[in-house]
């Protein structure tokens, strides 16, 4: 680093005779002398401001000296950087734009010797040569005479001025008699023993005052500071504050606040950030994590803290729905791999669920005029299924057709075309749909090129109800009361139910395998009923039992639910083929199925006007909901909620769990065509409205659709609403867009109960536990003290970025101790300290000790 430089300014001399001349001189910079460097290095935190960038008001200042002159005191390396950005000069070819202050014929810049030796000769011819026995000639250490003049007629005596007291600088003005020794080489006005006027000064550089002064000596003041003890350095500057105005005081101020703040959120422990942020609402932590990346890591990966907040905001559903989202983003970034490292890190699952519930809650609810978009559809036909899948609207008809359209651009982006009769029954994961038909085949299509590349035959009559069962990770019971971990099935199956009063299962072809066409399949003459299945690959088993047409069925895991026109309901092993329980108690055709693996039960719904409740272990009725007074066609099943829609005009919310009713939504005319619902709201159709209804008080919410003819169909996804209704003899797609800004790219809807597409049948079991933190003590483990068993904490680590929480009682302790909130003699005493957990404080983790060596 350079030296800090004084830059006088130029002076000028104006001498009227019978003309006026004004002569201006330009001074090359004076240097300073250097501070001392650090008899030792510094510890920074010890020294926060050792190495601390000075506001620019300090890097360049402007001094006045007595009698008018001026100059310029640039502190160093910084100062000349500055001042080159500052001083970029704008140029061309040919060109150069000259400055505010310069002058294209100015003179060239004098030293300050060659200065100070023109004074001393104007001096000597004023004064007499006996009153000039001598100058001084100062010359900092890097100036040279910029001229190089020649010398003076009377060459001034040169008088070696020691710099070694830095306390009394050496001065570049004359002085007449001789020089007086070093200490009083600086007075404010040239000594003088002999009685004469005072000569004209206003040639001289500048007149030393106690601004140069002190830069001269700073050096020496500065080492006299660093050898006084603490206590005296804090006395001195606490002085010097005293009695320093308020602009200078702002000044200090600018400079230390940002250079003593302490992030304290990387500081702590992440035990007690943990707890320290579970204090804010999701609006204070939506904008501390913007602050900084370090905050953001913190902040998006506390599990503990978004789980909190989920329960606390009443949109924590149980614990089974959070970590199945939780394994889906898991699987997701599994496969994507590890960001860049430049990359911001990867939030926890629990963030992005509370974001994506928070905006389902609030856009639905309180947008009142989304984004709509309206284009026809399969003419007039019905439209009997409706997906949104992957950002794609797939609706199929009784024309025989299934189309794929764009929801932003209402385009058409594929026609599925092969079956010969209406489709009547839909599924889709990923990039592979799947079909029945009246035409009795069903058909499986890859929907990134639109190519039909299987289909089966088999059924004799209307495949009418299909599903699409996934792996996954199922408790199965031994012998002997334990339970072990297994995947069923092992690959994703299809199970089709006919009007032929049978069920089959077939395996899901995954892309790239053999493709199969059944017999007739591209033949019209020929007849898929009459498909030997023992000759297609794909097929597993046929499940009979039913004495009626199967109407609906639902599967999950191992487990399959059939509800047919025989009025029983049928459970099924999928995987052995063998019905489990046979399910009798409705008087009439069962129209609905809805499976609940985690109660471990099912749900039905008859055209006696009853739902009914079964236990998939015994097989008995658990409950039987009455109230409906018509066919009961549709059910629907979240975490929360059970709702039926019947033919007599109404829903009913049940709990599902107890059975009791909750509210009964009836503002409809007609028949409920289609339903849709989720924890916050439940779209019907019905008379040619569509209603949105607020599941958590049964009220309308307001009109989606009204004055048409009909809805056949309604699904939303996230932030996306799709209707099929008919108008005028037509068909049309209305689609809602309840997303706003750029943020809502964020939105991920949920799965309804079924494996996310995200999750590889090919995965092992995931090893991580979303609810798990790392405490970093491996004698402990963290025990959640909210009411769900599932939910225990084991000292698992989860694999995301960022710091993880969970508090470890021994880091709490220490923390604790080393901010002197009470010695570490008294830890013993902890309990006595800290303040105890109660109803009011939001729940967190506690530890307890399973070695017996914890307290």
């Amino acid at each position: 680093m350079s030296r800090p430089s004084l830059y006088l300014a130029p002076s000028v001399n104006t001498t009227t005779v019978t003309t006026t001349t004004r002569t201006t001189t330009t001074y090359a910079p004076i240097p300073l002398p250097p501070l001392p460097p650090p008899s030792s290095p510094k510890d920074p935190k010890q020294y926060p401001l050792l190495n601390a960038h000075l506001p620019r008001s300090l890097r360049r200042f402007p001094i006045e000296f007595p009698g008018g002159a001026h100059a310029t005191f640039q502190d160093g390396s910084q100062g000349e950087q500055e001042m080159a950005e500052e001083e970029e000069v704008v140029a061309g070819h040919g060109w150069r734009m000259l400055k505010r202050d310069e002058d294209v014929y100015r003179e060239h810049t004098v030293g300050l010797v060659e200065a100070v030796e023109r004074y001393g000769r104007k001096r000597s011819h004023s004064l007499g040569s006996e009153m000039m026995e001598g100058v001084e000639a100062f010359s900092p250490p890097g100036i040279v005479n910029a001229n190089n003049s020649p010398p003076p007629r009377k060459k001034p005596r040169a008088s070696a001025v020691s710099t070694a007291n830095a306390a009394a600088p050496p001065s570049p003005l004359p002085s007449p008699n001789g020089s007086p020794p070093a200490t009083n080489a600086w007075p404010s006005a040239p000594p003088s023993t002999v009685s004469s006027p005072h000569p004209n000064t206003s040639n001289a550089p500048f007149q030393p005052d106690m601004a140069v002064t002190t830069l001269m000596t700073l050096p020496h003041i500065l080492s006299h500071f660093n050898n006084l003890p603490q206590a005296l350095q804090s006395h001195l500057l606490l002085t010097l504050l005293r009695h320093s105005p308020l602009p200078v005081l702002r000044t200090l101020h600018s400079v230390l606040t940002p250079t003593l703040a302490r992030d304290f959120l990387t500081l702590l422990p992440p035990e007690l950030t943990s707890i320290i942020l579970s204090y804010l609402p999701y609006s204070t932590l939506a904008r501390a994590s913007r602050v900084s990346k370090s905050w953001r890591a913190i902040i998006d990966s506390d599990p503990i803290l978004w789980r909190e907040l989920l329960k606390t905001t009443r949109i924590w559903f149980g614990g089974e729905p959070e970590r199945a989202f939780a394994y889906a983003v898991f699987s997701r970034r599994s496969r994507m791999g590890n960001p860049g490292e430049d990359a911001l890190p990867l939030p926890h699952p629990y963030k992005i669920l509370f974001k994506s519930r928070h905006l389902t809650r609030t856009r639905w609810m309180n947008n009142t005029n989304p984004r709509r978009l309206t284009f026809a559809a399969h003419g007039g036909a019905v439209v009997t299924c409706l997906l949104f899948s992957h950002n794609r609207i797939i609706s199929a008809s009784d024309d025989h057709s299934i189309h794929v359209y764009c929801p932003t651009t209402g385009n058409q982006l594929r026609s599925l075309e092969g079956h010969e009769g209406g489709v009547w029954a839909l599924a889709a994961t990923k990039n592979t749909l799947v079909s029945g038909s009246t035409d009795r085949t069903v058909r499986v299509w890859n929907l990134s090129n639109g190519r039909c590349t299987h289909v089966f035959g088999g059924h004799t009559s209307t495949v009418r109800c299909l599903a699409i069962v996934k792996p996954e990770w199922l408790d199965i019971e031994i012998e002997g009361g334990g339970i072990k971990r297994e995947r069923w099935p092992k690959r994703s199956m299809i199970v089709t139910g006919s009007r032929d009063h049978s069920l089959r299962v077939w395996t899901l072809p995954r892309p790239g395998e053999e493709e199969y066409m059944c017999y007739g399949a591209n033949d019209s003459e020929g007849d898929p009923a009459e498909e030997d299945t023992d000759d297609n690959p794909y097929h597993l088993r046929l499940l009979t039992g039913h004495e009626q047409a199967v109407r609906a069925l639902a599967a999950r895991g191992r487990t399959l639910v059939s509800g047919s026109y025989d009025c029983t309901v049928r459970i099924w092993d999928i995987i052995d083929g063998v019905c489990t329980w046979t399910l009798a108690g409705h008087t009439q055709k069962v129209y609905s199925v809805v499976l609940d693996p985690v109660r471990n039960q099912c749900c039905s719904g008859s055209m006696d006007g009853t739902v009914r409740i079964w236990s998939l272990k015994t097989g008995q009725c658990l409950h039987t909901l009455q109230g409906h007074t018509s066919l009961v066609g549709l059910l629907g099943l979240s975490p929360s909620h059970l709702v039926s829609a019947a033919a007599d005009s109404t829903l009913r919310i049940w709990d599902p769990s107890t059975g009791q009713l909750q509210h009964t939504l009836a503002a409809h005319t007609g028949a409920i065509t289609c339903f849709q619902h989720d924890e916050f709201k439940v779209l019907s159709g019905s008379d040619g409205t569509l209603k949105m209804w607020d599941v958590r008080d049964g009220s309308v919410v307001r009109d989606l659709l009204t004055g048409i003819t009909g809805v056949w169909q309604v699904v939303f996804d996230g932030r996306w609403c799709v209707a099929a209704s008919n108008r005028l003899d037509m068909t049309y797609l209305d689609v809602w867009d309840f997303g706003g800004d750029a943020d809502d790219q964020e939105w991920i809807g949920e799965m309804d109960g079924s494996i996310s597409d995200e999750v590889s049948e090919d995965e092992a079991e995931p090893d991580h536990d979303p609810d798990a933190v790392s405490v970093g003590v491996s004698d402990m483990e963290v025990v959640d003290e909210g009411e769900d068993d599932d939910d225990l904490l084991l000292a698992r680590s989860w694999t995301g970025p960022g710091p993880s929480a969970g508090p470890s009682t021994r880091l709490v302790d220490r923390a604790l101790s080393d901010a002197g909130l009470y010695p570490a003699d008294t830890r013993s005493h902890r309990g006595s300290q800290l303040p105890p957990f109660n109803e009011e404080t939001p729940t967190r983790p506690r530890t307890r000790s399973t070695s017996g060596r914890g307290r």
